[in-house]
């Protein structure tokens, strides 16, 4: 195996470190927050785990020769993944009520309520806003997560398609897909009358059973196979999604959501994903 450690304050000290730790052949540079350690055992990995904890460092074990060239799909989540906010919660604010709506936005994430009902709730607290309020949440508080712009680039050389899932609203999915050139989107469409907000949601909610069948349906469109998707979420609703992906990835997530995939980045930005599967230099 190969192991992948990085991390914003990362020394060249903890790869040696490491290195020892797994008998690592050779310690490779990947980019100035990562390196490889080539030939590294898994045998200590409860070690490399408490030290990389210790450091604030993400650490990946990587099969020799697996990279982005292997794979055609990513499907991520939008709201504390691409992006850093939860764009309902920055809605509700727009009307007073962020408090109430980020506490069951909270739950839901961390799978103690189920998602469609947490949306319905969350969504009649904003009846009543003007529309205009969602291009303020959109021009004055959505950012793009850290490194979302490096991984994207890397992505996007290999060939790799965008799937952005969301159960979060299309008037934000849709001006992402635009901005950043995404493929595909799968997310839900909020109810405005007569510029406002009515308190509901327009069709079928997409829950984490339709963020899989998203994943499908577009893995299918492309004639992908499983192996060649790659999985990236934080939240409760995220699981089903993650499950379907040859490569699953929990990006700054719950407890819940890091116990159940392949990698867990809690420290580094979303460039972390185009490091754990560089090409590797012979």
């Amino acid at each position: 195996m190969n192991l992948v450690i990085q991390g914003p304050a990362i020394q060249p000290k903890d790869a040696e470190a490491l290195a020892e730790l797994t008998s690592a052949a050779h310690i490779e540079p990947v980019s100035a927050h990562a390196f490889r350690l080539r030939g590294a055992s898994r045998g200590r990995e409860a070690e490399v785990r408490a030290y990389c904890e210790n450091a604030r460092l993400d650490y990946g074990f990587v099969a020799q020769g697996r990279s982005l060239d292997q794979f055609g799909l990513l499907v991520t989540d939008m709201d504390s993944t691409l992006i850093t906010i939860e764009c309902i919660d920055e809605i509700a604010d727009m009307v007073g009520v962020k408090p109430e709506v980020a506490q069951i936005t909270a739950s839901a994430m961390r799978g103690e309520i189920d998602f469609a009902e947490s949306l319905t709730r969350r969504v009649a607290l904003l009846k009543g806003l003007e529309q205009e309020s969602l291009q303020r949440v959109y021009d004055e508080r959505l950012r793009l997560s850290p490194g979302a712009d490096r991984m994207l680039a890397a992505l996007k050389a290999h060939g790799i398609r965008i799937l952005l899932v969301s159960g979060g609203f299309t008037f934000f999915t849709e001006r992402l897909k635009q901005g950043l050139d995404l493929d595909f989107t799968a997310s839900n469409t909020l109810e405005i009358t007569n510029g406002k907000l009515t308190g509901r949601v327009l069709g079928k909610i997409l829950d984490a059973r339709g963020k899989a069948d998203a994943l499908h349906r577009v893995r299918a469109q492309l004639g992908l196979s499983r192996e060649q998707v790659i999985g990236m979420g934080d939240g409760a609703n995220d699981l089903a999604m993650l499950a379907e992906a040859g490569i699953s990835i929990a990006y700054h997530a719950k407890p819940v959501v890091r116990e159940k995939t392949t990698y867990s980045i809690n420290y580094s930005g979303l460039d972390a994903l185009p490091n754990l599967l560089a090409a590797t230099t012979e």
